[in-house]
């Protein structure tokens, strides 16, 4: 078996392509999570798509204040915060709202074994104001009365 050398053209394409793979990695971080302006800690980071952004329940709700009881059998799940109750279950997009239906927008999944759910599904049920810049990788949480600093330009904001 003979050794055929690469083509000058092969290395440097090769180098090229290595140089762009760097800066991509170089250039990622995961999403910073902000609740009531302190950061919160995850295992597992938020997620997202094109058109939502993902965050871990127990986190968030413990960030927010609110109890969370889950039955790992039957993948539900109940965030009690003050006197309502959220209750869920993973895989589906139906839930209640202090025993009103509510529809999530996409059905919460696991990641690691955490439990992820749809930003504006937070947003909605625990009645926080919700803020992802893409550009920073940043998630803000503002319960109504805390933090209430106007969205950086350039930001994406729902409430």
């Amino acid at each position: 078996m003979n050794y055929i050398a690469p083509s000058w053209k092969v290395l440097v394409l090769t180098g090229t392509v290595a140089l762009f793979a760097s800066l991509a990695l170089f250039l990622s971080r995961p999403i910073d999570i902000v609740v009531d302006g302190t950061h919160m800690d995850s295992d597992v980071p938020a997620v997202t798509t094109a058109s939502t952004v993902f965050v871990p329940l127990r986190s968030i709700a413990d960030a927010l204040g609110a109890q969370t009881i889950a039955d790992g059998k039957s993948d539900r799940i109940v965030i009690i915060r003050g006197s309502d109750a959220l209750r869920l279950r993973v895989g589906e997009i139906h839930a209640t709202l202090d025993g009103m239906p509510m529809t999530l927008d996409r059905a919460p999944f696991r990641v690691r074994g955490r439990v992820m759910i749809g930003l504006q599904s937070v947003a909605r049920a625990f009645g926080v104001r919700v803020n992802y810049d893409p550009v920073a990788a940043r998630i803000e949480v503002m319960t109504p009365g805390i933090g209430q600093a106007p969205p950086p330009p350039g930001s994406v904001e729902t409430q």
